[in-house]
């Protein structure tokens, strides 16, 4: 046997480690960040919020905004302090019931304190009082809050909620919104979901928004100013509601011709991916200077510029895809945005098809015979294409060409069964590439790693002998260039992240 024999000082210190309750030290901070290696500061740990609350007053004239925020959300592991993402200057938190101490930190972070640690597993009350003008403010030199002459508009990706609300902003923490907001009369507020209803008094306007299904933060949007507004139902029965600004001067006939036939495409796109997942459908035109567009949750955020050339049914097509591809199902981490855009892009190839203006086949080809070897766009990796080019062309044209390759590989059959199964799979949640490729390969029966690797993760142009194998036309001098082509390319004009520059195209 052997004794230990511990000093004064220690046997002090092993004393008040005894008093301390064994369950009050195991409370910790939760992380700044949610773990996404792309953006390792966005979204927050120790927590999972399951609603928000917004109830909102905006002034145009000033872009002054008052806001109370209540988040419902349960701890995921014993807390003794959390964070939300937010610009805006807060006032007051309370955490159920109680008020709290708070502080900032970092580019966006808002650190509080409950007056008691929140043990794993508890339900908990957030209530966020704040105020501030949403347009002075940046965080890493840029700003997702778009000033208009009649208003502002939040919308952008893969960050927008910090600029309006406090949250836990990575898709990984989805939640439903109540969305209130009190205007002036003479302008409108444009939010997600369904209007619930409107109010007015004394020369202000109420706008009640609700999104009853999940929703990641950055597809939450708020716009407020003058607008024209339609309304519809689509064949499938679900409500449309869309919005234009009053200034968007030759746009405006353009964008309506666009944007008016969102029913009709979404129930055609419903064909291919299954049925609409949400209760409202629209989209709206704000008057920004901005060039893209934007998936927000039911209700796709346009750029004016969109529609400079005339009607765009392209963006339309790629906007309302990502209710499925990026809304419905979204991204486990940001690395995984070629399941978002790649086949965004390949449901507008699909439209040119059934359109007439070249099939799905056709712009394959065309895509891999336009870029020779050495260009720079064989070098970005949709797979997993860094935070530099998350948005960067080859995302998008070199996705969709991956997935006309993954279709010649396991045939019609499997592939529109694996288009259509994928969202009901993974619906409301998250998921990988490397999940997409396991269900492919249990849906098609085939094993996928070598043309996964080829069309996704190599910093090359895929061989001859492998577009052979993918059934496209590898070695033919270029085809002729599809009708559809110059539409599609339009929506390209610019690929950025937007950080001090405009996003440019249609995410």
């Amino acid at each position: 046997m052997h004794r230990r024999i511990l000093a004064p000082g220690a046997l002090a210190s092993a004393s008040l480690l005894l008093a301390i309750p064994a369950s009050a030290a195991s409370y910790s901070p939760g992380a700044p960040g949610i773990g996404d290696p792309y953006y390792p500061a966005y979204g927050n740990g120790g927590y999972d919020v399951s609603h928000y609350d917004l109830r909102l007053k905006y002034q145009p004239a000033t872009d002054e905004l008052q806001g109370t925020a209540t988040l419902l959300a349960r701890t995921t592991q014993d807390l003794s302090r959390f964070n939300l993402d937010f610009l805006l200057d807060v006032s007051e938190v309370r955490v159920n019931g109680a008020k709290a101490s708070f502080t900032t930190s970092g580019e966006h972070e808002l650190e509080i304190t409950p007056k008691a640690p929140l043990p794993k597993g508890t339900s908990v009350t957030v209530v966020v009082r704040y105020s501030g003008v949403p347009s002075s403010k940046q965080a890493y030199g840029f700003t997702s809050w778009h000033r208009t002459p009649d208003g502002g508009v939040a919308a952008n990706e893969p960050e927008a909620a910090w600029w309006w609300f406090p949250s836990n902003d990575h898709p990984l923490d989805k939640a439903t919104y109540d969305v209130s907001v009190l205007v002036p009369d003479g302008s409108q507020a444009i939010s997600n979901g369904t209007l619930q209803s409107t109010s007015s008094r004394i020369g202000w306007t109420r706008y009640n928004w609700r999104s009853d299904k999940p929703q990641a933060p950055y597809l939450a949007t708020l716009a407020v100013g003058r607008f024209d507004i339609t309304t519809g139902t689509t064949e499938g029965g679900i409500p449309v509601i869309n919005a234009y600004s009053k200034d968007l001067g030759d746009n405006y006939a353009a964008a309506r011709a666009s944007i008016e036939r969102t029913g009709e495409i979404a129930d055609w796109l419903a064909g291919y991916f299954g049925p609409y997942p949400y209760n409202a459908l629209g989209g709206y035109v704000p008057n920004t200077t901005t060039s893209y567009a934007l998936e927000t949750q039911t209700r796709p955020f346009y750029s004016p510029r969109r529609f400079t050339s005339g009607a765009n049914t392209s963006v339309v097509v790629h906007e309302l895809a990502h209710q499925w591809y990026g809304d419905l199902v979204s991204v486990a981490g940001w690395k995984d945005i070629w399941i978002n855009e790649g086949f965004a892009r390949y449901a507008e190839w699909l439209w040119s098809e059934h359109e007439g203006e070249g099939t799905a086949q056709e712009l394959a080809d065309y895509v891999y015979a336009s870029h020779p070897a050495d260009d720079p766009f064989w070098t970005v990796r949709p797979g997993d294409p860094g935070p530099e080019n998350q948005f960067h062309s080859a995302v998008y044209d070199r996705g969709a060409l991956a997935v006309q390759a993954l279709r010649n590989e396991i045939g019609d059959e499997a592939f529109f069964a694996v288009l259509k199964g994928w969202p009901r799979k993974y619906a409301y949640g998250n998921a990988t590439v490397a999940d997409f490729q396991k269900y492919a390969e249990q849906v098609s029966g085939k094993s996928l790693t070598a043309l996964f690797d080829a069309w996704l993760f190599q910093p090359s142009k895929p061989n001859a002998s492998a577009a052979r194998a993918a059934s496209l036309a590898g070695a033919s001098a270029a085809p002729v260039q599809p009708k559809s082509w110059k539409k599609i390319a339009a929506t390209n004009d610019v690929h950025g992240h937007g950080r001090g520059q405009d996003h440019g195209d249609e995410r």
